[in-house]
This record gives structure tokens, sequence and C-alpha cells, in this order.
């Protein structure tokens, strides 16, 4: 009887090729924070990295055509002040990007359509409810304005950036620091992985946990956690031995993982990044100087390894261009933008075809650019599945809208900028209420336990203080 003893794929045979130097981003000083995330941020348009910045923190924004080196003088985004750790591009708006810091804020910048002239140091919007540094920004997949935070108070807030308002707060599900957390397909679920070994899967909206593993790794390093399309969970973390693992579960039965991959003993935090369209998952090590790829399938062992792409260089972050980003006419089915210590390099993933034709089981239809349902829609419960385009003639950018923030009610006038602030834990504490004139902006203020662990009471105006 005849046996397969190779699998048959059409990815088996992908490689990664990197740029040259003259299409690589030299002279840039990527931050060296201590912080595991990415540092880097990609869409069609432009490629955002976080970089080093005396007397706060800052970002670079560079349209994808400016390669080459990078002058020291050229414009930042440079609003906060302290560090940056994360940054997100909007899914629905290629000129929208959101930044997390250790000041304890979300900023929402819009980035003029050309790319930078001068330094941005006015956001659209500033996001303030945490009061621990913000290690993690996610937009919501399918719903306008709608942005994910974490921070390092164990604090997931919603917030609708429309508005500028904190819509839902899931407290007391994390008892430690969250590694990670990412949206489903459709932006219905959440899942988390945390410092405490547990891998949750939580109804944002109902504030409920719907699936939980404890110990989904065993070792004491981070860990990752991202949906699949299929509504699996696919994780990255370390054995009690310090091997780098990942594994599959499915988040109605999660007492037993799926699959379960030995893969070696590293010490990197393995980020991955996934591609709905082809079931590709790229692992990408912190200090690797390698991408492995996985494909998922629903034969065993379910995640099939594929190839490993390997440099000179260890990457201290990785970008990943979206789908409707890529050259669809020389099969490149990924783009990383690989961040070394000085410079960012380019790496297309591409699979070998001999036919110039569009290759339609290489690119199946895509989440387009434009959002299923709005952010207010989504706060009372619809769900809104991807709209997806074709990119078998290329994709052609539109013209992307601008930000606009509604403002809240009369009686509390909100601006960009922080509320005036006034420095007494005694009045929160010990009188165990929010001075404020207004119940309106009473309810988008800081909750009084983050008032009491920060010492600081927020009001809507400078009357509100003196009164």
């Amino acid at each position: 009887m005849f046996r397969r003893v190779v699998r048959a794929s059409k990815f088996r045979h992908v490689f990664g090729q990197a740029l040259k130097n003259d299409q690589c981003y030299d002279d840039i000083r990527v931050s060296r924070v201590t912080w595991d995330s990415s540092f880097c941020a990609v869409n069609p348009k432009f490629v955002a990295i976080i970089i080093e910045a005396s007397g706060g923190g800052a970002f670079l924004v560079l349209p994808l055509n400016k390669s080459g080196r990078i002058d020291k003088a050229y414009p930042t985004v440079c609003g906060h002040t302290g560090p940056v750790l994360d940054i997100d591009w909007c899914p629905h708006n290629d000129q929208v990007i959101a930044s997390g810091s250790e000041d304890c804020t979300v900023m929402v910048w819009q980035i003029p359509e050309n790319g930078l002239v001068t330094g941005l140091s006015e956001p659209v919007v500033v996001l303030e409810g945490h009061s621990k540094r913000v290690g993690i920004i996610t937009w919501h997949p399918t719903a306008r304005n709608v942005l994910l935070s974490a921070g390092c108070d164990n604090l997931i807030i919603i917030w609708n950036v429309g508005t500028g308002e904190a819509m839902i707060q899931l407290e007391d599900m994390h008892p430690d620091v969250i590694f990670s957390a990412c949206w489903n397909r459709n932006g219905s679920l959440i899942c988390t992985a945390c410092k405490d070994k547990t891998i949750r899967v939580i109804d944002p909206r109902k504030e409920e946990i719907v699936g939980e593993k404890e110990k989904a790794h065993e070792g004491a390093r981070p860990m990752r956690a991202i949906f699949l399309s299929d509504g699996n969970v696919f994780t990255t973390g370390f054995s009690r031995m310090s091997e780098r693992q990942l594994a599959l579960w499915n988040p109605q039965a999660m007492d037993e993982a799926i699959s379960v991959h030995e893969m070696d003993t590293s010490n990197g935090v393995l980020l991955p990044f996934y591609d709905p369209d082809t079931n590709v998952v790229y692992l990408c090590g912190k200090g690797d100087s390698s991408i492995r790829y996985f494909e998922i399938t629903d034969e065993a062992p379910f995640v099939h390894y594929l190839n490993t792409f390997t440099t000179k260089e260890p990457q201290r972050g990785m970008g990943y261009m979206p789908k409707r980003g890529l050259d669809v006419n020389k099969c490149e089915i990924a783009r990383f933008y690989k961040l070394h210590e000085r410079k960012c390099e380019p790496i297309i993933m591409t699979v070998p075809r001999k036919s110039d034709l569009f290759q339609d089981d290489l690119y199946p239809d895509t989440a387009g650019p434009d959002c299923a349902i709005e952010a207010e829609d989504w706060f009372e419960g619809k769900n809104g599945e991807p709209i997806l385009i074709s990119l078998k003639n290329g994709y052609v950018p539109g013209k992307n809208r601008d930000l606009k923030v509604k403002s809240p009610p009369p009686s509390c006038p909100r601006r960009a900028q922080p509320w005036p602030l006034l420095r007494s834990a005694a009045l929160a504490c010990n009188h165990g209420r929010l001075g404020c004139c207004s119940a309106a902006c009473r309810r988008s203020m800081l909750t009084l336990r983050v008032l009491r662990d920060t010492g600081a009471l927020y009001a809507c105006s400078v009357e509100c203080l003196q009164e």
C-alpha cells in the first residue's frame, strides 16, 4: 500500500528573502526598553518604530517608500512623558495609530497623509484610566473606534475612541501582569495570557470568563496567546525545563491541549504572527536570528512545521504587514519588518510559482479596511464579520477620513489634554467620593481604587477644583 511520506502543502517551499540595504531603513535608534512587545507596527502606507528618546517617549512614522538613511532630525511622534511600550495601527484607517506608554496613558494620533513634516506632540485624544504603565494596545478587528488597552495594573479597558470614554473595565480577572491580549475574528471574544500561567478566554461585554486553562505552559517566562480563524487558541510559552513550547487549544474544552510541540531551549519570548487566510503562523523570537513558520490544519498533528528563515543578526522587534499591503504579482504571502539595533530590514516570504497569473489559492478574499459595525453597535451587543476584499487587481487604498472625537455633554467639557490634576490623596481616600460637579464626568473619571493608588484626583474643570 502506498504511504505518503511528505505531507502535501502549497506552503512547504515558502522561502524568505531580506531586501537589499538600499531598501532598508538605516540609522534608527530602536528602543532599548525592557518590554516584550514587537516595537514595530506596519500598514500599507507607513512603518512605525518605537525609538530611544530623551525626556519622554517617541516613535518614528515613515512612509514605506522612505528607505535609506533616516536623518537624526527626522520628525517623531513625541507626546508621551514616559517611554512608549506598544503601538498599533487602526485596521480601518491607515493614518490613525494608538500608543501605550509608561506614563499610564493611551494616546491616539492622526498621521498626515504624506507622513510627518514636523514633530507631532498633540494627539487626537488622550485616554486615561490606568494607574500603571500601559504595555498592550490592540484595535477591534471589525468595529470602528474600539480600542483595547491592558496595563501593569492588571486591568483591561475597552475604549470608545470616538468619544474618548472608557466603556468596559475588566477588573479582578487577572491577579498578575497581563502578557498578551488578542481579539477573535469578529471581535466578540478576547484571549489573554497572564503571569499566573493561565490562558483566559473572556466575553468583554458580559464581563465574564468563558474558558480558562491554568498552567497552560509551566515555565516562568512570558507566554503569548492568539485566536485563530476557526476559534481555536494558539499559545507560545516555556516548559518547566525552560524549553520553548507552542500549543493549540479548543476554548470549549481547555482541559487538554489539542497539540503541544517542544521547540528549543532558547530564552527569547516567541512573538506569534498569524495569517488567517492561509492558516500559517510565523514565530519570531526576541533575540533570535530566525523566523519559524507552521501551518495549522484539521489533521493530526494539527500544527505542521514548514521551514525556518535564518539571518546573521538577532532581532530586537518585528513588524507584520497586513495582507492588503503585499505584492500579489510576486506571490508574496507575508512581509516582516525586522528591527536591528540601528536599522529596520524588510523580509519578504514568497511561494515559488512559475506562472505570472494571479494565484487565487494563495490569496483568498481578505479583510479590507472597511469596518463592519460602529462602536455604539458593538457596545450594545452586535457583532460583525470582517468585510472581505479581493486582491486580484491589487489593493488600491481609498481616502481615509479624519478621526473626530465627539464632544461629551456641555456640563463636562472634555479636552484632548488631561483634566487639571489635584495632588491630594487625602481628599479622595478620606471622603471616599469624587469631587466633581457633573455626574457624567464622575462616571468617566478614574475609579476610587485608581485614585487611592495614584493619589490623584481628576476633575472636569478648574472651577470644579476650586469648589
